[in-house]
């Protein structure tokens, strides 16, 4: 018997909102309640999912990420990026070469994969989680809180880019036998500049519709407006192969930019969005999960994990070294910078959905990324906050 695919998505929306909750009570990450729900249903009804269902998960992981990063860049003021922008620069850069670079080594000699597929792997869990940064770094900023933050929530949006372009690179060698590395190299940093000028293009071209329709368009038609223009960014970026992603996190920092009211309305409206599209993401991710690979790989992975994290740390302590910041304060970045869910999840699955021998561990891996730095990184936030970052109000 297979179940309808409403059946199916009733069942991941559902019952991932239960689990979110059920571990908000706890004082736990809303992710990781709606992962473990997904593995759950792995284990359950998988062999009755219909294909459809695996057909439509690459887009709605796509759209997710979308979703994300278009609040991350209606939530950065170019006041304030430019008051940390050199310290954000690096900390978009720095941290995630240092942890790309060891993870690949590692992989290369605890896994036994490629170099090509060691590196997808490598810069895929590299990534920082703005589904778990951002809110908090918002709540932050909600408190008084301006400066790290800002920096914070700045360098994981860049940082999440650049992660996906040098994974999407190595994807491309992996599944590629004629690519050449240098090529691979050298386009880089043409597809971040190309992202960028395509996303500000759009994000002006938007504004100026946007504010002669103001009084006509709903804010609900002017996010579901952006929407589609991202989606398509999106698939032109994958053409042409350029980072439409870092284009969409520009489009929303043109529109805050030049129509502020506007911004706002985009935001409030996407973060209902994203209420839905997270749990989507989430509960997927967990749904694709093979428990017996995930158990197999377990101490290897958070092994790997763990010494990627003191290298993301060391890459934090450079990046910060001339911004300005306490060591408190540069501490805190450190303990912001650990926690992995949005990227891995929307990415975890691509290496086995293009049919690399290594998709199944790569997934396992992405999953246990989630579910070991997630809680850790959310508490260390909320803990050492206050301890670290000190009262506003006294500033």
């Amino acid at each position: 018997m297979t179940l309808q695919i409403n059946t199916i998505l009733i069942i991941i929306l559902g019952g991932g909102w239960v689990f979110s909750r059920i571990f908000a009570k706890m004082k736990l990450p809303p992710v990781l309640g709606m992962v473990i729900f997904g593995i759950i249903c792995s284990v359950t009804i998988q062999p009755f999912t219909h294909e459809i269902l695996w057909q439509l998960a690459p887009y709605l992981k796509s759209f997710a990420l979308i979703v994300i990063l278009l609040r991350a860049g209606l939530g950065i003021q170019k006041t304030v990026l430019q008051k940390v922008g050199a310290t954000a620069i690096a900390m978009a850069f720095i941290p995630c070469i240092i942890e790309g670079a060891a993870l690949t080594l590692l992989l290369r000699h605890l896994f036994g994969f490629s170099w090509s597929v060691s590196g997808l792997t490598a810069f895929m869990l590299a990534a920082v989680s703005p589904a778990v940064v951002i809110p908090s770094m918002l709540e932050l900023k909600d408190r008084g809180h301006s400066e790290v933050p800002t920096i914070i929530m700045a360098g994981a949006s860049i940082d999440d880019v650049f992660a996906i372009t040098l994974f999407s690179v190595f994807l491309g060698l992996s599944t590629s036998g004629d690519a050449s590395v240098s090529r691979a190299i050298i386009s880089v940093p043409i597809s971040l500049i190309l992202g960028i000028v395509a996303g500000t293009a759009t994000g002006l071209l938007l504004g100026r519709y946007f504010k002669k329709h103001h009084e006509k368009l709903r804010a609900t038609e002017k996010t579901l407006i952006i929407l589609v223009f991202a989606t398509l960014l999106v698939q032109i970026g994958d053409i042409y192969h350029f980072a439409a992603l870092l284009g969409i996190m520009s489009c929303g920092f043109v529109l805050l930019e030049k129509h502020e009211a506007i911004a706002h309305e985009l935001s409030s409206k996407l973060s209902k969005i994203w209420i839905i599209a997270e749990i989507i993401l989430f509960v997927l991710i967990g749904f694709s999960l093979d428990v017996k690979v995930a158990y197999d790989a377990g101490l290897k992975g958070i092994a790997l994990i763990c010494v990627g994290l003191l290298f993301r740390s060391f890459g934090v302590f450079l990046a910060t070294m001339f911004s300005g910041l306490s060591f408190k304060e540069r501490l805190f970045c450190m303990i912001a910078y650990v926690p992995k869910a949005t990227v891995q999840a929307a990415l975890g699955g691509v290496a086995l959905s293009h049919g690399i021998a290594e998709g199944k561990t790569i997934l396992a891996i992405a999953v246990i990324a989630i579910l070991f730095t997630a809680p850790i990184g959310l508490f260390g936030i909320r803990f050492f906050s206050k301890r670290l970052l000190g009262n506003p109000a006294q500033l």
